[in-house]
């Protein structure tokens, strides 16, 4: 049979339509769709898409049982390497991952492994309501802070061994920046509970509104009888640009204003979360967080809004299709641009002293792209004269994220870098501190999820090894 060149494409709400709603974008495939795709794929011997896969699923082997039809042994075969497919078939940047090392890809478009992963999540999750079988207790604690991707990937790695695990999460609610960082309409937050009540169900224990180097340190956690600690706290410090303005009524980190959105249901009538409904937004960032910073602020209500990035459409990081989507829906890139100044007054009576005052816009001084930097990426070089002011009401800064320094400046012996990202054996996560792991945004900075989760996996199988040495 002939190979379909081209991917099965998979529905979708229509932009105008999506653009008034928080509900998911994607509808995900049919189960037809599910196996007509997974035709596709070319069941190589070298399997060169695993190697592209941060925590080493093995995808030829579930593309198959979807391919005969075996959903449910898919489901198997995926959660055997990933404690969230659900997640991962839908934030997973797989175009530069596994998808990327796709063989079919050489001459056609490569097979649509995201789409078939989050297709048997999602079927698992609709179908089977059967609770995992808790393995026997190895009569071994692990502690791990955080209970984003890579904490509950350590934790769920760790139950399946056996290990009595504690997650303590800051937040009221599990999931990280799952829940408080990407949007209702990319990732519903019912599927992030869902795969934590299949980690509960392994035997995890997960507590909330406990601030580790807080409400406990971790000298505390190792006092209370945990052998080992994992930290996976994420990077939650906002950074600015600090330009003039930055202070005004109507400017918010992305984080905020994402996690007032998601975590504190903004979007919902009769929400208690102050946020600010503008008419006209800027967005300054070009990763995937501007993205849903951008289409958050349409969907609540903004006539207008701007992605201000400095460098061009080709060195954007976010997802191809986050882009494509945030277009689709009329939102208008002002690329090779740089703000120099955000705009603002006190009130109407006093125009002449922003301090503290409310957005009125935002200046920006035009660039051309330079010699490459030290990453490759061509430097933007601002033209002399070129200055001109974008009139918005709100003005979102997405220019990255810093590990929260709360727990190195209360944990002894734990060694950082300038970034104050945590230092660790890149080949187990252990840090400076014995019996201390480390994984995901905490140690790298603001990266991807299932970045994040390959770290976990890996601290996972250390944590593992040093604990058995121990005996």
């Amino acid at each position: 049979m002939a190979i379909q060149p081209k991917r099965h494409q998979m529905p979708v709400q229509s932009a105008a339509e999506r653009a008034k709603n928080f509900k998911e974008v994607a509808l995900g495939y049919t189960p037809e769709l599910a196996v007509a795709e997974a035709e596709r794929c070319l069941n190589c011997k070298n399997r060169p898409c695993v190697a592209g896969c941060p925590v080493n699923i093995a995808i030829p082997d579930f593309i198959t049982k979807v391919k005969e039809g075996d959903f449910e042994g898919a489901y198997a075969t995926i959660s055997a390497s990933s404690s969230l497919p659900a997640v991962c078939g839908r934030v997973c940047p797989q175009e530069s991952q596994c998808e990327s090392k796709c063989t079919l890809g050489i001459k056609f478009e490569p097979v649509a492994i995201g789409r078939l992963e989050r297709f048997v999540a999602d079927y698992h999750n609709a179908n089977c309501a059967e609770a995992p079988s808790v393995p026997q207790s190895n009569g071994h604690r692990v502690a791990v802070i955080g209970s984003g991707p890579s904490g509950l990937t350590c934790a769920g790695d760790l139950a399946k061994k056996g290990y009595e695990v504690t997650v303590f999460e800051a937040l009221h609610v599990a999931g990280g920046v799952l829940v408080y960082g990407i949007p209702e309409f990319r990732l519903p937050k019912d599927i992030v509970a869902k795969e934590v009540e299949g980690l509960k169900a392994l035997g995890v224990d997960i507590q909330t509104n406990v601030v580790i180097g807080k409400t406990l340190t971790v000298d505390e956690l190792f006092e209370d009888g945990y052998e080992a600690v994992f930290i996976g706290s994420g990077a939650g410090l906002p950074r600015f640009m600090g330009i003039p303005g930055e202070s005004l009524k109507g400017v918010y980190s992305a984080n905020e204003f994402l996690t007032r959105s998601n975590l504190m249901k903004a979007y919902e009538k009769g929400s208690h979360t102050p946020i600010m409904h503008a008419a006209r937004v800027a967005v300054v960032g070009g990763g995937n967080v501007a993205m849903d910073a951008a289409r958050t602020a349409l969907r609540l209500g903004a006539d207008k809004v701007y992605i201000i990035y400095r460098r061009s459409m080709e060195e954007l990081p976010a997802r191809k299709e986050e882009v494509e989507h945030a277009q689709e829906e009329g939102i208008e890139f002002k690329i090779l641009n740089n703000p120099v100044e955000i705009l603002g007054y006190k009130n109407e009576a006093d125009r002449r002293d922003p301090k503290n005052g409310f957005v009125t816009g935002v200046k920006v001084i035009k660039c051309e792209l330079g010699e490459p930097d030290e990453r490759g990426r061509r430097r933007p070089v601002e033209i002399p004269g070129s200055e001109y002011v974008i009139d918005v009401d709100c003005v979102i800064m997405s220019i990255g994220t810093s590990p929260n320094p709360l727990i190195k400046s209360t944990t002894g012996g734990l060694e950082v870098n300038r970034h104050g990202g945590i230092i660790v054996d890149e080949n187990t996560g252990a840090t400076s501190r014995e019996g201390v792991f480390a994984g995901g945004d905490a140690v790298t900075g603001a990266a991807t999820v299932i970045l994040a989760m390959g770290a976990g996996k890996t601290a996972a199988k250390a944590i593992d090894e040093y604990i058995q040495n121990k005996r």
